[in-house]
């Protein structure tokens, strides 16, 4: 069977997805343009040879309609002969891209693909794709006749099943933080992280190059001050059990993000000259209750265990995708997961929630890990909206 291996894989700096954060000034489609060109480029890759581009994006709308992902080649200067495609599968669009960028490549369908992903959530905010209508439909209406519930409803129904309470939400949140802080002093992002030039709120141009979002002085004591998100009297009505422990310190913020990871058959690869750092071991991909929604992460880990023949134990890393606290620990409860290898450099509270780019920027993260440790295999997998989650595992050369 041929391999699908990685041979690199890089981020933009996280951006707060607001306006005046460190990339809302700048447009999505040079921000995943920027990816795309700066990938080739260290690899020293003609762009020619790339077979496809995958991006993954959720708001696509407005300046991330008409595939971004395609735009964003011709931005790059690529050859117009080389094709691209825009896919959404919620949160994990990126990670869904990498699965089908790795697939066609085992397939024999692609020699060179690059999975990439954007989300300008302070340029498309959550819900303009809706434009104030009804994206359910009466199917829907009929099969869920109380409704389904906005992530965060999800995320009070999963504390309060697992019985976090709002102290150990804060904790772990605060732990995030506290990781990726001590990660970026180490410069342990350095492989991952791009620079680019960006125009700031006064009009100057500079380099961003450190994730925006990760406050270095979190403690879960400062967490704990914080008031419910998500409280509202006909939901408290509705779910008597959920203690309303949900609040912003406790969730991934709003973010803008771009990732990209070059990816080819490992024939390829050698042809080339070029090294690979790791390759695609395992897919998954599962549905769970689209009302706790964020759980599919605990079957789609089940599911690829036991495709992949290993157990929890051999995964020398997690890569859980942090959309709020009680989504990794209710995963890592029901795996009996070593909390040490579970987002060990910290995760989406602190690095950010750029929903389109996020599926690559876990992968970024998860490949320079087992590097940096000389681990053999990562699992990630990310909770996506409607209750689904991809996971993938993947195995350092």
């Amino acid at each position: 069977m041929t391999n699908a291996v990685i041979v690199d894989v890089v981020r933009l700096a996280s951006g707060k997805g607001k306006p005046g954060g460190a990339l809302s000034g700048t447009h999505p489609v040079e921000l995943l343009a920027h990816v795309l060109r700066t990938i080739v480029e260290r690899n020293g890759i003609d762009p020619v040879l790339v077979d496809d581009v995958i991006g993954g994006c959720v708001g696509q709308a407005g300046e991330q309609a008409l595939n971004i992902t395609r735009t964003a080649v011709l931005s790059a200067g690529f050859p117009d002969s080389v094709p691209a495609t825009t896919v959404d599968r919620q949160c994990g669009s990126s990670q869904q891209a990498a699965h089908f960028a790795a697939q066609g490549v085992i397939a024999g369908a692609y020699d060179i693909v690059i999975a990439a992903g954007v989300e300008s959530m302070s340029r498309v905010p959550m819900g303009t794709t809706t434009i104030g209508q009804d994206a359910s439909g009466p199917g829907i209406a009929a099969r869920y006749p109380e409704g389904l519930v906005n992530q965060g409803i999800s995320a009070e129904l999963i504390a309060a099943k697992w019985k976090f309470d709002r102290d150990a939400l804060d904790a772990f949140s605060a732990q995030s933080h506290q990781r990726a802080a001590d990660a970026a002093s180490k410069g342990l992002f350095a492989k991952e992280i791009i620079p680019i030039d960006v125009t700031n709120a006064a009009g100057e141009t500079v380099t961003h190059t450190v994730d925006e979002t990760v406050r270095a002085t979190t403690t879960a004591e400062g967490l704990s001050g914080l008031k419910s998100s998500f409280y509202s009297e006909k939901y408290a009505a509705r779910f008597p059990e959920a203690q309303w422990h949900i609040t912003p310190g406790n969730s991934s913020p709003l973010t803008d993000g771009a990732s990209a990871a070059l990816i080819m058959s490992e024939e390829m690869a050698s042809k080339l000259g070029l090294t690979p750092r790791a390759r695609f071991h395992s897919f998954a991909v599962a549905g769970d209750d689209p009302v706790f929604m964020l759980t599919a992460p605990i079957p789609a880990t089940k599911k690829i265990l036991a495709k992949s023949g290993l157990s929890i134990d051999d995964i020398d890393a997690y890569e859980v995708n942090e959309a709020f606290a009680p989504v990794p620990l209710a995963w890592a409860h029901e795996f009996g997961a070593d909390p040490a290898k579970l987002n060990p450099w910290g995760g989406a509270i602190a690095l950010g929630h750029a929903l389109g780019s996020s599926g690559t920027r876990l992968l970024s993260t998860l490949v320079n890990n087992l590097e940096a440790t000389g681990g053999r295999y990562g699992l990630q997998t990310m909770c996506e909206g409607a209750g689904m989650a991809n996971a993938t595992i993947i195995e350092r050369i």
